[in-house]
């Protein structure tokens, strides 16, 4: 009798231990080290760990064919310095897979020129500038307006992928009917330069000019 009175209070015992515990489920931590990542941590780091991962378009093509643009009205310019630039929704970028930083001398840099090799007819971007001008809901001269590739051709921009392209308007102070004249130009020639001479990697001019084209030379110190 004894001995089964104490195997009772050891039960009782044991089960008052139990309750006072805190519940952990099987295969679960409390440790923070085991919750889920961030959303977008599995995603592609941008060339030199810094910034966005740049699309790859298809590169160039035998035979271009007129590219769908994004929806009438979806994509709205920003400003800065008063300098028009892309919607990053819309016109993200997208580099071509035939110039790697390996490849510099016989691409972007090759004597002879590059850019009148890949780039697309005026039929065809006649046509895209046309589409995209309503994305982004430009009524000014198109005269006045380039179809400008985000990272131009010279620094391996793809040549006529939809997200690459966008219809850049004039510069302030532009005088209406004078044609394109816009400061981005300039900008992507000393970042073209600065490649081809080894001064910064063909990574480095590509995120800097689809970061901001106004502030890429000051931030790659070539200012």
């Amino acid at each position: 009798m004894r001995s089964t009175y104490r195997a009772a209070s050891t039960v009782v015992l044991a089960c008052l231990l139990l309750t006072s515990c805190k519940s952990v489920s099987l295969g679960t931590s409390t440790s923070s080290e085991s919750q889920s990542p961030v959303a977008g941590a599995s995603g592609t780091a941008a060339p030199g760990g810094s910034g966005r991962a740049i699309a790859v378009g298809a590169g160039p093509q035998k035979h271009y064919t007129v590219q769908q643009q994004p929806a009438a009205g979806s994509c709205q310019y920003r400003y800065e310095h008063g300098e028009p630039l892309e919607d990053p929704k819309c016109t993200p970028g997208a580099i071509s897979p035939a110039v790697t930083q390996a490849n510099l001398k016989s691409t972007i840099c090759r004597k002879g020129g590059y850019t009148s090799t890949v780039r697309p007819s005026a039929y065809v971007t006649g046509k895209e500038k046309k589409l995209n001008a309503a994305s982004y809901g430009y009524t000014g001269s198109m005269r006045d307006a380039e179809f400008d590739h985000l990272i131009s051709l010279q620094l391996g921009g793809d040549p006529n992928d939809y997200r690459n392209l966008w219809v850049e308007p004039a510069d302030p102070g532009h005088k209406k009917g004078a044609g394109v004249n816009n400061k981005k130009d300039p900008v992507e020639t000393k970042l073209h330069t600065a490649v081809c001479a080894g001064q910064v990697s063909l990574a480095a001019a590509q995120q800097a000019i689809v970061t901001d084209w106004t502030t890429a030379l000051s931030r790659l110190g070539l200012s």
